[in-house]
């Protein structure tokens, strides 16, 4: 994919930097660096901005997770932004009502594209929540870049055309998308100019009045009808149910502050995202199974297929076990006890499994690898849980200020163009991230009134033996998590610098069959090693699209955005 290749996604200095997908976010932060604010004023700046140039993988309309780690105190902490269920969800809450036995509604475009779908943004109130506690500028200050972005325009990259086409069929249901974003019509052309002044309006009214705005004003108001009515065209394509998101819910929405999951390897220590995000938990109990092999010691096939087959075993216990902790019993002590690695490593196969394409590995038991005063779980069925997947419209965010102040934010609006739905007048997209439910039943992650729905994202901190903190993540649903692990492993045991690791061709192995490579990986040397001794690799055009950020203990700094996935990103450090 074209379109932002002139741009740098490699940058070194020592005044700062800000990575991420979009050069014009990414100046947007080094603005705010250049002019005095800190990490966290930067990394809400632009992601205010990428709420404009990149507004089907974030923005307003949808939530995220920031972690952010602090080198003066040693110090992280994480932001949970992440959407709520509405106080009228049921368990039931994508069941078609037309079925007889129950059957739920199509993913696409029925589920997906509706009402239903929408879950109460958490993005507003994150950036306020981070900017209160942590940053050193207000929400009005570090939304005018953006205000002046959606006033003035930017110029229509392949991405964003490309992004508008392939949902062009969904955008052209609703009238407020299609007014946006297909005018006459018609995609924007590359090349042209394309503003969003209802967008800029909105910015407004937050930098003017708040986030109650959004969350207790004439916002919450416009997004509550439009849920409950979907602006839905004379004759549309399919039928787009409404929802049950109220202004009540928006109200009563809280960001959680939460310690970060904190987890070992090879020396280096790693702060991940906590639940809701099963990011921080399964690539940390990834890890844990793969402490007990050298793998820079291996041929790289045999340390990849170590790789895959820990991936595929500790998704095994992700997909039976993790949901929100404010309504499931989450065995986390037991699944990060070291003695329960030893025990599951002890299952992991010495080739790969016969006929892969339909084999699932089975959930584990951590319960007795854990004191827990108040049980309420027993041992899992032997089941063969169904990975929930889920979407791939997000984008992530790195940055570090000049006093190591780091950030690593993941926002999302679900799937690429969220639910399709923009809300009339103002400009943004409503996320589809309710979609992230699982819906067998029972489940640990089966729709409840307020509760969010489990996530991927995996924003990640980790600080070197040496003193180097190395923050990255990027977005790609459920193939978050293995993007993330394939980095750490790429720069903790292959010896790979920051930019090689990310550019690197990925695999992603999620307990779901086969295993998922990116960039003719399986044409490789390597990949036909892999497929020699039994593996199956099922070939994808692109896997996630991660930012980085490396500051080393003389205070260098190396940014890097992805070199060509996802149309590439930039990256800008300050001298």
């Amino acid at each position: 994919m074209a379109g932002r290749s002139q741009v740098s996604h490699r940058a070194t200095g020592t005044g700062g930097a800000v990575a991420s997908v979009d050069h014009r976010a990414t100046q947007v932060g080094i603005d705010v660096l250049k002019a005095g604010g800190n990490a966290v004023d930067a990394a809400v700046a632009t992601a205010a901005a990428l709420g404009v140039t990149d507004p089907f993988s974030a923005g307003i309309g949808g939530g995220g997770f920031m972690v952010i780690y602090d080198p003066a105190r040693e110090f992280a902490v994480t932001l949970d932004g992440r959407e709520t269920a509405p106080a009228a969800t049921t368990p039931d809450l994508f069941v078609d009502p037309d079925s007889a036995t129950g059957e739920p509604l199509p993913f696409f475009p029925n589920r997906m594209s509706s009402g239903l779908a929408v879950g109460v943004p958490g993005t507003p109130l994150n950036w306020q929540t981070a900017l209160s506690r942590y940053g050193t500028q207000s929400l009005a200050e570090v939304l005018q870049p953006a205000i002046a972005l959606a006033q003035t325009g930017f110029t229509v990259d392949a991405t964003f055309a490309e992004q508008i086409e392939r949902n062009q069929d969904r955008f052209a249901a609703f009238t407020s998308t299609q007014q946006l974003y297909l005018p006459q019509g018609q995609v924007p052309p590359v090349g042209s100019q394309f503003r969003n002044p209802d967008m800029a309006r909105t910015y407004e009214l937050l930098a003017e009045q708040g986030v109650n705005a959004f969350y207790r004003g004439e916002i919450g108001r416009a997004i509550a009808h439009t849920v409950q009515v979907p602006p839905v065209v004379a004759a549309p394509p399919f039928t787009v149910w409404p929802g049950g998101l109220t202004e009540t819910d928006l109200d009563r929405y809280e960001v959680r502050v939460r310690p970060p999951v904190e987890s070992h390897y090879r020396g280096y220590r790693l702060y991940g995202m906590g639940l809701p995000s099963s990011g921080g938990l399964t690539v940390a109990q990834t890890l844990n199974l793969l402490a007990g092999y050298e793998l820079g010691q291996l041929e790289r096939p045999a340390a990849l297929h170590w790789l895959i087959e820990a991936e595929r075993l500790a998704f095994s216990d992700r997909n039976a076990y993790l949901g929100d902790a404010a309504y499931v019993d989450v065995p986390v002590a037991g699944l990060l006890n070291p003695d329960y690695a030893d025990q599951r490593r002890a299952a992991l196969p010495l080739q790969a499994p016969p006929d892969e394409t339909n084999y699932r590995a089975i959930a584990g038991n951590p319960l007795p690898y854990q004191q827990d005063p108040s049980p309420s779980l027993t041992a899992p069925q032997a089941l063969q849980p169904v990975d929930d997947g889920g979407g791939v419209s997000t984008s992530h965010i790195t940055v570090v200020d000049a006093d190591g102040l780091t950030v690593s934010y993941t926002l999302t609006l679900e799937s690429t163009g969220g639910s399709g739905i923009v809300v009339p007048g103002y400009g943004f997209i409503l996320n589809n991230e309710l979609t992230d439910f699982t819906l067998e039943l029972p489940h640990p992650n089966v729709p409840e009134p307020g509760k969010r729905p489990r996530s991927s994202m995996s924003p990640t901190i980790a600080i070197a033996p040496d003193g180097s903190v190395l923050a990255f993540g990027s977005p790609g649903g459920s193939t978050i998590i293995t993007t993330v692990l394939g980095i750490a492993v790429n720069v903790i045991d292959f010896g790979l610098d920051l930019e090689a690791a990310i550019a690197a061709p990925r695999l992603s192995q999620r307990n779901s069959g086969l295993t998922t490579v990116d960039q003719g990986f399986e044409t490789t040397t390597m990949g036909a090693a892999l497929l020699a001794t039994g593996h199956q690799l099922q070939p994808t055009a692109e896997i996630g699209a991660a930012t980085g950020i490396l500051v080393k203990p003389d205070g260098a700094i190396l940014a890097v955005a992805e070199p060509a996935r996802r149309g590439g990103g930039s990256a800008i450090a300050l001298p």
